[in-house]
């Protein structure tokens, strides 16, 4: 039974029902013809749904074919697709099977000319054997040797020509290696010093502390001097009072003496109350802060060179190098400036930077108290350095920094190589700096002594010569002679570090006055 079927049969069964309840109405009403009338009404709503019925499910059929058509269609779009691109595997694999044919075919032809090869390969063996036999046979005919004795002359001939082409070798491969190494190792030192720069400023042996007036000098001296022994007793530092005016000096070779002196003397003129238990109490203080600040100083340093963590005791005694000066250069910032000339050495050597930053940063913390230890500073620091923590390879470095004891890692050399560095570096120290200059003078002097040369400049700190020539009386093409000349006289004459550049400038000016 279809859909319609069974809606027609609904309907039906509907609107029978609905005549027989009006029938049965209109029969116990007894008004038979109003029944009659309610029965014809009743008819034609039963009718009128019954179409309408009828309509719907017309339209909800249609609705389902259209799509169970909508289905099928897109099916065999698909069925269609599937079969064009079945189609194209089977034309691509008729080709791969042409092809692997043809390849299956050219490969047997190579095959066959192989063997054939092979075989007369073989026949040119078995005729190369039997002239070498024959050969062999007329050389032990001629030179009067059997095989093995000739084998053995031939031997020992070629070892001996071996043996002298080896050595030539060798010896040339030394040289270029010596050569390379030179220089690349002042390829090296020349840009580590470039990379770095850095300003000092000389430190004293002595510290002036201004007074507000001259009364207070007084009160300094104390009577009979007992303010100025207590002083000198508690900070074991001199104080001088002389004639210069609203002034007074403290004198030690200890910088962190002098430092807790100037400390608590300021301290003092500023609270105007100085008697001895007083000057004890200031100088208590002043230690406690000046320890504070060496502490400070030492973690500081320490966090900006990037080390990696170091014992307390050896963070104190870096601090302490703060008020350390070596021939005017501080020695807290000429360690630091170690540590990265080192760490930069050992980067271009494919080494462990950190390592050998840590071992320049360290090398001369036996300065910190060589006088109160007996020995070099070298050796104290390192065995400071061993007893703190510190690995093997940092004590050797900073042990051997000064060549005192033989190098035993790779680390020894860098760590000498940068100290040398970081003090020969010019406006390091005193020394150096006038050294430095007269080199400016002597570069100068060495151009200026050549006939034509108008100006000369020495520039980039003396790492650059420039000579200006006057036009008329020197040449373009004698330019070149003379930056040779000037080169040649700089090697010979001078000791430098690092390369100088020797640019010649020549240039024509023409000019006129309009009137």
């Amino acid at each position: 039974m279809n859909l319609q079927t069974l809606n027609y049969t609904l309907f039906g069964a509907a609107a029978f029902l609905v005549v027989l309840i009006v029938f049965l109405k209109v029969r116990l009403s007894g008004n038979f013809k109003k029944a009659q009338l309610t029965i014809k009404e009743a008819q034609k709503k039963a009718d009128k749904i019954m179409s309408q019925k009828l309509a719907e499910a017309n339209n909800v059929i249609a609705k389902k074919e259209k799509v169970r058509l909508k289905k099928i269609a897109g099916r065999e779009d698909e069925l269609r697709r599937q079969e064009a691109t079945y189609n194209k595997r089977l034309s691509k694999l008729d080709l791969r099977l042409e092809s692997l044919d043809k390849k299956e075919e050219g490969l047997k032809k190579l095959e066959d000319k192989v063997q054939e090869q092979s075989k007369l390969a073989d026949e040119k063996e078995a005729k190369i054997d039997e002239l070498i036999l024959a050969q062999n046979d007329k050389l032990s005919q001629i030179s009067g040797y059997t095989k093995d004795e000739a084998l053995e002359v031939l031997m020992a001939n070629l070892l001996t020509t071996a043996r002298e082409k080896v050595a030539r070798k060798i010896n040339d491969i030394e040289t270029e290696v010596k050569d390379n190494a030179k220089e690349k190792a002042a390829k090296i030192l020349a840009e580590t010093v470039q990379k770095l720069a850095v300003d000092y400023a000389s430190d004293s042996v002595v510290n002036v502390i201004t007074l507000p007036s001259d009364e207070m000098k007084g009160r300094v001296i104390g009577r009979e001097g007992r303010n100025i022994r207590t002083f000198e007793k508690e900070t074991g530092v001199d104080v001088i009072v002389d004639d210069t005016p609203g002034a007074i000096v403290l004198s030690c070779f200890s910088a962190v003496r002098r430092e807790v002196a100037s400390h608590a003397m300021q301290k003092l003129i500023e609270d105007g109350r100085i008697h001895p238990a007083r000057i004890e109490e200031v100088v208590a203080k002043s230690k406690d802060e000046i320890e504070r600040r060496i502490a400070n100083y030492g973690k500081q340093a320490c966090i900006k060179m990037n080390v990696g963590t170091i014992n307390k005791n050896i963070i104190n005694l870096i601090g302490r190098l703060h008020y350390r000066t070596s021939y005017g250069q501080n020695v807290l910032k000429h360690s630091m400036e170690v540590g990265w000339i080192s760490g930069m050495i050992a980067a271009e050597l494919g080494l462990n930077q950190r390592l050998a930053r840590r071992a320049g940063f360290l090398h001369d913390i036996g300065k910190a108290i060589d006088f109160e230890v007996e020995g070099t500073h070298a050796l104290i620091g390192a065995n400071f350095a061993k007893k703190n923590g510190e690995k093997q390879t940092i004590v050797d470095a900073i042990k051997a920094h000064h060549e005192e004891v033989e190098a035993t890692n790779v680390y020894c050399p860098i760590v000498q190589a940068a100290d040398a560095i970081s003090g020969a570096r010019p406006g390091a120290r005193r020394e150096v700096l006038e050294s430095y200059v007269e080199r400016l003078d002597k570069l100068e002097e060495i151009a200026n002594s050549i006939d034509g040369v108008k100006q000369t400049y020495a520039v980039q700190a003396g790492r650059e010569l420039r000579v200006i020539v006057d036009p008329e009386k020197i040449q373009e093409d004698n330019c070149v002679f003379m930056v040779e000349d000037i080169v040649s006289r700089i090697e010979s004459e001078m000791q430098y570090p690092g390369q100088i550049k020797v640019t010649v400038i020549r240039e024509n000016r023409m000019s006129g006055v309009a009137k």
